[in-house]
């Protein structure tokens, strides 16, 4: 018996910025794996596109990104209430359109935004868990450019 996680393919881009808009995927500065930090605090964007089985339609999907260092820990930014780990969560749940034949496996596109973010010189990985198993990884590398060291 195979997993969600499994079950369901998932395509992650790093980028820059990103949009989701009728089920498509509007991309800028998509497809990097170094990121040259000029400021102190950096933006970026993960754009995601899941197919998930025709079988799954009309469940609720958990899904959850999180950012982790290339050595395996979470990666935490200061708040009000502490430090926090960079990640996102929430569910999803599809329907079948009217018409879609038969098995036809189902698409879900979404933009996950994240501003601001402190990081040090380093590896990193970005994680996408559907139902705690992950789905897809994206490493990359960040380097001072400019950068007071």
């Amino acid at each position: 018996m195979s997993s969600p996680a499994n079950e369901i393919d998932a395509t992650m881009l790093l980028c820059d910025s990103a949009q989701a808009v009728g089920g498509k995927l509007y991309i800028l500065g998509g497809g990097w794996s170094m990121l040259a930090k000029m400021q102190p605090r950096v933006n970026m964007a993960l754009a995601v596109k899941l197919t998930v089985p025709w079988s799954r339609a009309n469940e609720r999907i958990h899904l959850d990104a999180l950012l982790i260092t290339d050595q395996g820990a979470e990666v935490t930014q200061p708040t009000e209430e502490g430090d926090t780990p960079v990640r996102t969560e929430g569910d999803l749940e599809l329907g079948r359109p009217p018409g879609l034949r038969h098995g036809t496996p189902l698409d879900a596109t979404f933009v996950l935004n994240f501003e601001g973010l402190d990081i040090e010189a380093g590896g990193y990985v970005w994680e996408l868990r559907v139902a705690g198993d992950v789905a897809a990884r994206i490493p990359f590398q960040v380097i001072n450019q400019g950068m007071p060291t």
